[in-house]
């Protein structure tokens, strides 16, 4: 239920991403797929978000007629880094989730711009203009997202049931044979 719930959230991100350029150009701005990627990466299956990361940056990538492999790449890094970070520290908090998605959208957008430096291919915009109007949408964005997805969370939703004769604790038997007295 939690890979089928992450990856219709990630086919509307991707979606969202392709069209909402035409709808507002500030809305350009926020990287939803790295929302996704970010939330899946923190649910601590590092494989489901690298796959997941994958597959969404090389579609972002074939819709908006880039550089093929550019944003599949840099989401796929992100989508490891931040496993580990996960694997690691405990980021269960929105507080704490603030700060990742975060340094997640300000290294995507350097690890983006410099594998299209990299390769020889000039950016059609101000990579720091870019940058900087990245970070403060996607960051405040996802902590919205991040609320949401948490609220829906089947885990959240499940009302926690008390047992009605719950096992008693076992106390520790003693050693009846003295070793040395």
């Amino acid at each position: 239920m939690e890979n089928l719930k992450i990856t219709i959230a990630l086919l509307i991100a991707v979606a969202l991403q392709w069209t909402m350029r035409n709808v507002a150009e500030p809305l350009a701005y926020i990287d939803f797929v790295l929302i996704i990627v970010v939330y899946a990466a923190l649910q601590r299956n590092a494989l489901r978000a690298i796959l997941l990361a994958t597959f969404a940056g090389l579609a972002v990538d074939a819709l908006s007629g880039g550089l093929l492999g550019a944003n599949g790449f840099s989401k796929t890094l992100i989508a490891y880094m931040v496993s580990e970070l996960a694997r690691r520290v405990y980021l269960d908090n929105l507080l704490l989730r603030i700060p990742v998605i975060a340094g997640a959208c300000l290294i995507d957008d350097l690890v983006y711009f410099g594998v299209h430096r990299l390769l020889g291919q000039p950016p059609t915009v101000d990579a720091v203009v870019t940058i900087s109007y990245t970070l403060i949408g996607t960051m405040f964005a996802g902590t919205i997202f991040f609320l949401i997805l948490d609220y829906i969370s089947t885990e959240r939703m499940r009302p926690r049931r008390r047992e009605m004769f719950p096992t008693r604790r076992q106390t520790r038997r003693r050693n009846p044979i003295r070793l040395g007295k």
